[in-house]
């Protein structure tokens, strides 16, 4: 079989994991299966747990990493389930987990889920399509305070209450249905100097829309706190994050846990009881390079973030 895919800082993410031929791994955002397959065919004895909540993603998978499935687990989940995901597998702890946080190329290739805003399709923008909430629902059903809020929040937007209000008014008219649809509303919504930036004007609340539609950003805290604690001590966890938002619920999750002590900086001993969970391992985030830029321009906004659970930390 063919494959020339390869995903956002592939080497950086191997490199990261230390993987062990003997290990346990979990890939939580399985999408393509580019990272997968890397892990994979390092194992020899070891095991690696793929998910992803989208079931498509699932049902590739099996063709793509066809050589190695004696050695993995497909599980059609949402990484915020990992606890169980991980009980159900048998699995103690694990090694190395990865999660990368970017929609996948063929969710974006897809013009029918709805995702691209250079392409028309039905307003979907589901990573699980078997999932209740729809981008037609938000734009359609939700209020102008919702609307805005998540299109400054999420997507910052700058021009979130004009795009607000803009939606508002069309949708007066009839539903907004289509994916270009929107895309209209958004561009009449904007000066003319930002429709003429380098970035497409739909982008950011694109974006806004689909974190909506997923929760993306709820189920990073839990499923943080559940990685660290499905870890083995030495394990390493590594995150791959696009967007500032999406980094900095990781970068403060991980020095959270990385902190220990949580004593007034006054009280002359520790009675808090508190250790470090983890040892952070990457000060600053590894971000792409040239070589990988020019023949991925969707890596640019990347950052892997990586961390180490202590020796000390018990699950």
């Amino acid at each position: 079989m063919e494959f020339t895919h390869k995903p956002v800082l592939l080497d950086e993410c191997i490199q990261a994991l230390n993987i062990r031929p003997d290990g346990v791994y979990v890939d939580g955002t399985l999408g393509r299966a580019g990272h997968s397959r890397e892990i994979a065919q390092r194992l020899t004895t070891g095991r690696l747990i793929c998910i992803d909540r989208d079931m498509a993603a699932i049902d590739a998978a099996k063709e793509r990493l066809a050589p190695w499935l004696d050695r993995v687990t497909l599980v059609h989940s949402n990484f915020s389930e990992l606890g169980g995901v991980l009980r159900d597998a048998g699995v103690a702890g694990a090694d190395g987990m990865l999660f990368d946080l970017g929609v996948s190329s063929p969710q974006l290739d897809d013009a029918a889920r709805g995702f691209s805003y250079m392409q028309d399709a039905p307003l979907d923008m589901r990573m699980d399509a078997s999932a209740p909430l729809t981008a037609r629902e938000v734009v359609n059903d939700w209020s102008y305070e919702e609307l805005r809020r998540i299109l400054y929040d999420y997507g910052e937007e700058r021009y979130a209450p004009a795009i607000a209000k803009a939606i508002l008014r069309a949708r007066e008219d009839k539903p907004v249905e289509t994916t270009l649809e929107l895309v209209d509303i958004i561009k009449s919504a904007m000066p003319p100097s930002a429709l003429r930036e380098k970035q497409h004007p739909a982008k950011r609340s694109f974006q806004a829309i689909r974190i909506a539609v997923n929760g993306e950003l709820d189920a990073l805290p839990p499923m943080l706190k559940s990685a660290v604690e499905g870890l083995n001590p030495g394990g390493r966890l590594a995150v791959i994050t696009f967007h500032s938002l999406e980094d900095r619920i990781v970068k403060r999750a991980m020095q959270d846990m990385a902190r220990g002590c949580t004593c007034p900086p006054e009280f002359p001993v520790c009675v808090c009881g508190k250790r470090p969970k983890v040892k952070v391992l990457t000060r600053k985030p590894i971000v792409s390079g040239e070589a990988e830029l020019a023949e991925n321009p969707r890596a640019r906004s990347a950052k892997l973030r990586v961390a180490e659970k202590c020796d000390n930390f018990d699950i």
